[in-house]
């Protein structure tokens, strides 16, 4: 049976550009959301009858509205994007659709028609319950809009989740602590805890390095993660992937489908994407500007810049460097099914038993390769020396 794919859909436009991301987000004065509701459905339409076999109608796992901010869209155009893609594909009653949204009080009092639309699990960009944090973050929100969005969210929503940022400058570990019991407490049952990195070609990029504000060295971060992974289980949540944190049952089946190395279609500026077609695997990227996108959807019926066939090599090491980031580690079976490689192929047997050796990867006694969790502290240094 042909496994579910999951679907992106990609909405560009932010109120202001936050001083550390590097996504592809743009500031518009004015949107035309019909013109953009139309193009995006055109897009789907063309990617949804491209992945219909001779099986049918490919079965879906999710739908995930990102960005950008998606709450800045009109309700109508989530509702109008999630019955295509139900009348597209096969999708299940319980059909997992996120999307994500701010704090700000105008978009939390869009929360209710996103939920008629048929969202029915909301993932909201707090970032900080502290107000000094959301200043330096550049965030848009303080923390009583922050609270009052999670508590309006938390009624409306089966599932909600919600972002934080920590190893900010000066963050001492029981400060980071009581901020996470605090977040912790307001009962989400997922949580993805992100580390400030500083990104090439963000403020935050030409701030740092003029010495405008110092991040912690690592040692310091390696504790906070540490901390981060304790407080979460006093409240249940367990790490099954580096920065997600979930109660059993609550993890994202979107971002599952990733980080296992499963078929997904993105949608939208710079959406890119994985589908198994005809023995093949494609990725394919889009357009970036909103403007060249739209006029190209418009024109042509879709936006791909460049679309090529992935040899077995390249499969397996996209598999290997999303799935050791998951706690359930990678399956050898479903690395030689999905990339024509095996494990061993993949590897480098030195550093393979190295790492062994020093405890940052272990065997399952499933026979399934995984990090540890001090494996994971080092996810980004060991990755490029193991895989071949």
């Amino acid at each position: 049976m042909t496994e579910p794919l999951a679907l992106y859909i990609h909405w560009p436009f932010c109120a202001a550009k936050c001083p550390y991301c590097d996504f592809n987000s743009h500031v518009r004065e004015r949107i035309d959301q019909a013109r953009w509701r139309q193009a995006l459905r055109r897009e789907l339409a063309r990617e949804a009858e491209r992945a219909t076999g001779a099986a049918g109608r490919r079965p879906l796992a999710s739908i995930f509205f990102g960005g950008g901010t998606p709450s800045l869209m009109e309700p109508e155009t989530a509702a109008a994007l999630i019955a295509d893609a139900r009348a597209l594909f096969e999708a299940p009653a319980d059909l997992e659709i996120t999307l994500e949204a701010n704090p700000t009080s105008v978009e939390a009092a869009k929360l209710a028609a996103f939920r008629a639309a048929g969202v029915n699990r909301l993932s909201l960009g707090v970032q900080s319950l502290e107000p000094e944090a959301l200043r330096f973050l550049g965030r848009r929100h303080d923390v009583a809009q922050a609270i009052a969005a999670l508590e309006a969210a938390r009624a409306l929503f089966p599932r909600l989740s919600f972002d934080l940022i920590y190893a900010r400058p000066g963050q001492a570990e029981a400060a980071w602590r009581a901020e996470l019991r605090r977040a912790l407490a307001l009962a989400a049952d997922h949580l993805s805890l992100y580390q400030l990195t500083i990104e090439p070609g963000t403020r935050f990029a030409t701030e740092h390095g003029r010495g405008a504000f110092r991040l912690p060295e690592e040692e310091e971060a390696a504790r906070l993660y540490a901390a981060t992974a304790e407080e979460a289980a006093g409240f249940g949540l367990r790490p099954y992937e580096v920065s997600n944190y979930a109660k059993p049952g609550a993890e994202s089946r979107h971002n599952l489908v990733y980080w296992r190395y499963g078929d997904y279609l993105g949608i939208g500026p710079g959406a890119h994407q994985r589908l198994g077609l005809d023995g093949a695997l494609l990725a394919a990227r889009r357009h970036r500007a909103p403007e060249e996108w739209l006029a190209r959807v418009e024109r042509d019926g879709h936006a791909v810049t460049e679309e090529l066939a992935l040899d077995p090599e390249e499969r397996a090491r996209e598999a290997l460097l999303m799935g050791l980031r998951l706690a359930e580690g990678i399956d050898p079976a479903r690395l030689l099914a999905r990339s024509g490689r095996t494990l061993a192929e993949a590897v480098d047997p030195a550093m393979l038993a190295a790492c062994l050796e020093e405890g940052y990867l272990a065997w399952t006694d499933g026979g399934w390769l995984l990090a540890t969790e001090e494996g994971r502290l080092r996810l980004d240094a060991m990755l490029p020396v193991l895989l071949r």
